[in-house]
């Protein structure tokens, strides 16, 4: 499974173009961070571990580029409170 990616965003459609599943992660601290606002899977694929790829994908983009994270909402907080590998790209709090 490939995400499209665009900037601050990855995201997949079906083969209609419909919006299935996506991440946003606008920049913040001038920057020098991510904040993960927004993630989004469809009813029709959830359970499939996509929520989860789509996180890792702003992780993986945050160690490559020398950024942090604030994981803002409800889904990526879950994400980095249970995955203490995430610990090294976590932004500290009050930055």
């Amino acid at each position: 499974m490939a995400f499209q990616h665009t900037p601050n965003r990855y995201f997949m459609t079906d083969d209609a173009g419909k919006l299935v599943a996506e991440v946003t992660y606008p920049d913040i601290d001038d920057g020098r961070a991510f904040v993960i606002d927004h993630t989004f899977v469809d009813p029709s694929l959830r359970g499939q571990g996509i929520a989860a790829k789509l996180v890792r994908a702003v992780v993986d983009e945050a160690r490559t580029s020398g950024k942090t994270i604030e994981p803002l909402c409800t889904y990526a907080r879950h994400a980095f409170d249970t995955t203490p590998e995430y610990a090294d790209v976590l932004r500290p709090t009050g930055e």
